[in-house]
């Protein structure tokens, strides 16, 4: 008899409503406002190392070395995200939603001002290269909290039909953000000598993301708290105790499996987003002799094609389920992930402008469903901390590996051997596709799940 009414408290459940559509127009718009912050300033950083940063903050190491030297700052942030997401998935999962999406809003946006205003190398030396290293671990750390968090946020406050259709709006704040950047260095660099945008013409768009996070920051503060993060907690207050205690703890020792599945389902849209941002950028300039606007106009045109699969990817979730959405970007992924590099090598600008669009419309149309099943997978308990680790694993992985070794495998052993390791990435994307169980429809409103 005890063991009974442990289950049916454990079980429990109380009614969430959905919010209506104003609401919910308002949560994708935060979303979506938050998460172009959070893209706009990695994109950013990603295209000006890969075009000005050897020169600005590594002159000593030459100018291969120093490409190298800024592309590993890149994976410095990357790093930093799992530990963001344990610090705001943890207090995200204990405290509420809203308070840490404010706080990565603000980390995140303010790390990328103070990028703008650096004084270079030949101004003060070796502590250019280290404030540039801090400034990237406050980015990586907020980034951890900051995409998963406000995924499921819309996911929690959507009607269960639309779940993907609302959360997809998160998500497409990463596409329009790539556009952003890429436009934003065009429209400055358009006036510009090579000189001159190299001594202060990047600085322009870091400085100008301040603007990003004052918008961001109001539509924020007008959000309510997520209606099932709500129920949670009043359920536990019922039952005498209270949100999870140790969240991270907890998500491994009832779901490590899902957590590890969905680490490696987020290794092939964060290798394909992180490549056509920065590998491409740095071989388009570099190696097939393209201008900088060139290079930025496809960036602009790859952004639009991210978009793109992000709607086609969360619209058909809603309507086929998310498994088979994930199986079809992984398994073309892993046949495109074959080709890219070898075409690549002595490509035109139209083939160039073209291969970066699929690999961008791979990354979007995997991503689409990923944000909305993130938040499926997890009991509402410890959703924030589990979502956000698992899926920051995914991107160390994917998003900082690939384009930091890039160049040097390609010159040793030629682009097919690059193909073939960025295949074997993306099946390990497509194994966790297939051994992840389908989500849609799942009721969230039942806040206290069986511990599995």
């Amino acid at each position: 008899m005890p063991n009974q009414k442990h289950q049916q408290k454990t079980e429990q459940t109380v009614p969430v409503p959905a919010r209506d559509s104003r609401q919910m127009r308002r949560i994708a718009l935060a979303g979506f406002t938050g998460t172009v912050v959070e893209f706009y300033d990695l994109t950013l950083y990603a295209v000006a190392a890969s075009l000005v940063f050897a020169d600005v903050f590594f002159p000593a190491l030459g100018p291969a070395a120093g490409t190298i030297a800024s592309f590993g700052t890149l994976g410095v942030a990357f790093v930093a995200r799992p530990v963001g997401a344990m610090i705001f998935g943890h207090f995200g999962d204990r405290l509420g939603r809203k308070r840490m999406l404010v706080t990565t809003l603000l980390l995140m946006g303010g790390a990328t001002v103070v990028v703008g205003a650096m004084p270079t190398a030949d101004q003060i030396g070796v502590a250019a290269p280290i404030l540039i290293v801090l400034m990237r671990i406050v980015q990586g750390v907020a980034a951890g909290g900051e995409l998963a968090g406000a995924a499921l946020f819309s996911t929690e406050s959507a009607p269960t039909a639309r779940r993907g259709f609302w959360t997809m709006f998160t998500s497409l704040g990463g596409g329009f953000s790539i556009v952003l950047a890429n436009a934003t260095l065009l429209a400055v660099g358009a006036g510009l000598s090579d000189e001159q945008f190299a001594s202060f013409g990047w600085r322009i768009p870091f400085l100008a993301s301040g603007l990003l996070v004052v918008v961001g920051l109001y539509i924020r503060l007008k959000m309510d708290e997520s209606p099932v993060f709500e129920a949670e907690a009043t359920v536990e207050s019922d039952r005498g105790g209270g949100e999870s205690k140790i969240p991270f703890v907890e998500a491994w020792r009832h779901q490590p499996r899902h957590m590890l599945l969905v680490a490696g389902i987020s290794i092939m849209q964060a290798a394909f987003t992180y490549l056509g941002a920065t590998y491409f950028a740095n071989l388009g300039t570099g190696q097939l002799g393209l201008t900088r606007n060139t290079v930025l106009g496809a960036g602009i045109a790859g952004g639009l094609c991210w978009a793109f699969g992000v709607v086609v990817g969360a619209t058909a979730s809603d309507r086929f389920g998310r498994r088979p959405v994930l199986l079809t970007a992984t398994t073309g992924a892993v046949v495109w992930a074959l080709m890219v590099f070898s075409l690549l090598e002595s490509a035109s600008a139209a083939a160039y402008l073209l291969l970066l669009c699929v690999t961008l419309f791979f990354a979007g149309l995997e991503i689409g469903p990923i944000n909305v099943m993130l938040s499926e997978l997890f009991d509402t308990r410890y959703r924030y901390t589990a979502s956000a680790f698992a899926y920051n694993i995914g991107l160390v992985i994917g998003g900082a590996v690939p384009p930091l070794i890039g160049a040097s495998m390609t010159a040793a052993y030629g682009a097919l051997s690059f193909g073939l390791f960025l295949a074997f990435l993306c099946l390990i994307s497509l194994l966790s596709a297939i051994g992840l169980p389908e989500t849609r429809g799942r009721d969230l409103s039942d806040v206290l799940t069986s511990r599995r």
